[in-house]
């Protein structure tokens, strides 16, 4: 009786972590009405003066949101996030660098990562 407790314990643990292992981190949507969006977004010419700086990855399996590597897919339902590119860094929720080296991406401003959880 106790061996079948423990077995159904570390079977349900198997299968949160499957879980975990599956879901992709950053899948974002871009919306053309910020009123669809989740975080309105601007993109700064200048590392230094981003919030994250994100790189744009081709795989969904490569997104990972805590590191600022982000697939941006083609349909809503499939996204974790949707966001709203703005042309005045004044209306935005997050000021972003997109880079073009995987190893640079990654939060500058700490303060500013519930915006994407």
């Amino acid at each position: 009786m106790a061996l079948q407790k423990y077995s159904c314990k570390f079977l349900f643990i198997i299968i949160i972590s499957t879980f975990n292992f599956v879901s992709y981190g950053q899948v974002i949507y871009s919306t053309k009405y910020s009123s669809d969006a989740n975080v309105k977004v601007y993109v700064t010419q200048y590392k230094s003066d981003a919030d994250l700086v994100v790189y744009k990855t081709q795989y969904k399996s490569d997104a990972d949101g805590k590191n600022g590597i982000w697939y941006f897919t083609e349909y809503q339902s499939d996204a974790k996030k949707k966001i709203y590119f703005t042309d005045y860094k004044s209306d935005a929720d997050l000021v972003i660098y997109f880079t073009e080296y995987k190893s640079d991406a990654g939060w500058q401003d700490k303060s500013k990562q519930q915006k994407m959880y």
